[in-house]
């Protein structure tokens, strides 16, 4: 099969679907892989070393999708994107089409079989392609709300750790999954108050074992989240609804609760955002403020440490996109999970999420794919 990559190109996205590594495995499998030049800068990966581990450099992301049979990306196809995608193509990335009609119409008319990383499952019922973003973004979220909450970018101007004799900054994360759980981490190691809310009490037992009685944990209910946004200096925004848009847990009217030049980080954006008054915005212009409350909603923050993040993102995405390269369709047909991750095929919405979100009736992959 014919691989390719092109350069991203969403504001400040500096991440690359295949790194020399990942590519260098796919022409051990036999596969031609075209990387558009310059595709792998923003990790430090040059043209060259793409070139030593077996790929051929072209010009333009036009060459990538004219002439190749698979797609790899990082980030949702753009609108200049889509519209050179075509049918009998597979495109391999990440998606989010619950909160985005216009895409999902895009990849629609285009014919392409879209198969989204989010929504790739395994036997534990986990999100194995999401996790290591989710894994990055929560880490980064505490960074993020930590910068934000200084005085000179609108905030209260509250250190999250305190220091002796001066009380630490109170972090509320909500929802206690992969996001949560390395947001909690990366504010209890810089000495933060926090407090987790989930819906699951096995989860927030489990959180309660993992900290070792380091943080808060409380049941989610409405009564419980206004409790604790009202209360903190810093709120995380860490909800996850495999594939589906995100539920509006925090609503315009708790704002006025909430102390002046508190932050809230929306990690859950990339599905809609969590907060009633969130709307996604970028790494050049992170924030803005509502009734006096900071919000940080950037839609790709790993996209802000790639090195990390394109490493991370290829280690969980290679073993599938080989078996897509080396089997076509059948690997989808043979693999339930890559059939979880199968969004869009030939013009037909195939992930009941979406089609709920969008209003799409819902075409069954099995039998699109002639699976028994």
């Amino acid at each position: 099969m014919r691989v390719g990559c092109p350069k991203e190109i969403k504001n400040h996205e500096y991440r690359v679907g295949l790194t020399p590594g990942a590519v260098r495995e796919y022409v051990a499998h036999g596969h031609e892989v075209l990387i558009q030049t310059k595709a792998g800068e923003g990790i430090g990966a040059g043209d060259d070393a793409y070139a030593a581990a077996g790929a051929r450099i072209v010009g333009s992301a036009r060459d990538i999708f004219e002439k190749c049979d698979m797609v790899v990306k990082v980030k949702e196809p753009q609108p200049a994107e889509w519209a050179q995608l075509r049918d009998g193509q597979i495109l391999y990335t990440y998606l989010h089409l619950a909160p985005d009609p216009e895409q999902t119409k895009g990849l629609l008319v285009s014919g392409v079989t879209a198969i989204a990383y989010e929504t790739v499952t395994d036997d534990r019922g986990g999100l194995p392609l999401l996790a290591p973003m989710s894994e990055v973004a929560g880490r980064l979220a505490i960074q993020a709300g930590a910068t934000a909450l200084q005085k000179a970018n609108g905030g209260l101007g509250i250190l999250l750790g305190g220091v002796p004799g001066v009380l630490p900054a109170k972090v509320a994360v909500i929802g206690g999954g992969v996001v949560g759980l390395h947001a909690a981490r990366m504010a209890v190691g810089l000495g933060a108050d926090v407090t987790i809310i989930d819906r699951s009490l096995p989860r927030l037992r489990q959180l309660d074992d993992i900290f070792n009685g380091r943080v808060h944990t409380r049941y989610s209910t409405i009564d419980a989240v206004e409790e604790e946004v009202f209360a903190a200096d810093l709120v995380i925004g860490a909800v996850l609804i495999p594939g589906a848009a995100a539920p509006k847990l925090v609503t315009r009217e708790m704002l006025s609760g909430m102390k002046k030049g508190a932050v809230m980080v929306d990690v859950a954006i990339d599905q809609g955002g969590c907060f009633e008054t969130s709307h996604a915005t970028t790494h050049s212009e992170p924030t803005y403020e509502v009734d006096g409350i900071i919000h940080y909603c950037v839609a790709n923050m790993p996209g802000a440490v790639p090195v990390t993040s394109a490493r991370a993102l290829n280690n969980a995405t290679l073993h599938h996109g080989l078996a897509l390269a080396d089997k076509g369709l059948r690997a989808i047909a043979e693999d339930k999970h890559l059939r979880n991750g199968l969004n869009v095929h030939r013009g037909r919405i195939t992930n009941a999420a979406v089609a709920e979100a969008l209003g799409y009736e819902l075409s069954a992959p099995d039998s699109l794919l002639n699976v028994a």
